[in-house]
């Protein structure tokens, strides 16, 4: 069985060193690239499972590394670790794609632990069973474009069917109204006001109190997050 490979991007060889060592206790595969430009260029002539990315690089920062991926259709899971704290570089990079972002100093366990979970995600996507998406107490059935929560059936309209598809398959990401109304609307002009409706009419619906959602959570000024799990780890053992 072929394992998992997961590229390391840092201009830090030291930090590259250390991450790489953990990941390989771990039992995962790992190349390195000491810049933007390196990781780019890798990610387009092979596949990764996953890319751990700094974002302070000389020759082409993180953001930019992001946003060339996206816009390219390259779909790899992608992690921010970076010394970066401020709550502007956390919703940005998660905006324009990074699925998560750790900041240094960081907890090898909770580093280790999040790699596992997102891997074990992707790969129960890709099996035999990825007709049907789940998340807490939603399953939705791809192919019947039925959702149920708890086990019961939720009737939704066909574009409820389809928000409700992005949403579960971008779980916890922050995901712009650009984002929402290119992938459910199909268009680049951004219709504010239908986002808002369908957005309503999808939480009276999924949640228990839609006037304070759980799930279907609003990110102000950027667009929306679906929560339906959430972990807690521990963090130990500070590597900075």
């Amino acid at each position: 069985m072929n394992r998992d490979t997961i590229l390391v991007v840092d201009d830090d060889p030291s930090i590259r060193r250390i991450i790489c060592r953990i990941l390989n206790s771990e039992g995962f595969a790992t190349e390195e690239a000491g810049g933007g430009l390196d990781a780019v260029s890798m990610a387009q002539t092979r596949s990764y499972s996953l890319i751990i990315l700094d974002l302070v690089m000389d020759d082409m920062d993180g953001f930019q590394v992001i946003h060339h991926l996206r816009t390219s259709s390259i779909l790899t899971p992608l992690f921010v670790l970076s010394g970066r704290q401020a709550e502007v570089d956390k919703v940005l990079a998660l905006g324009i794609g990074a699925d998560d972002y750790i900041t240094k100093p960081f907890s090898t366990m909770v580093l280790s632990a999040k790699v596992k979970a997102c891997l074990r995600r992707q790969n129960l996507s890709s099996s035999s069973h990825a007709n049907e998406l789940a998340a807490g107490p939603f399953r939705y059935i791809c192919d019947e474009m039925r959702l149920f929560k708890n086990g019961g059936e939720i009737l939704l309209s066909s574009k409820e069917c389809l928000l409700m598809k992005y949403f579960l398959s971008n779980q916890n990401k922050i995901l712009t109204k650009e984002q929402i109304y290119r992938q459910v609307w199909n268009e680049t002009f951004i219709d504010d006001n239908t986002i808002m409706v369908h957005i309503r009419r999808l939480r009276m619906k999924i949640e228990d109190d839609p006037n304070h959602p759980v799930f279907l959570k609003n990110i102000r000024g950027i667009g929306y997050q679906f929560i339906a799990e959430e972990t807690q780890c521990a963090e130990k053992t500070l590597v900075s």
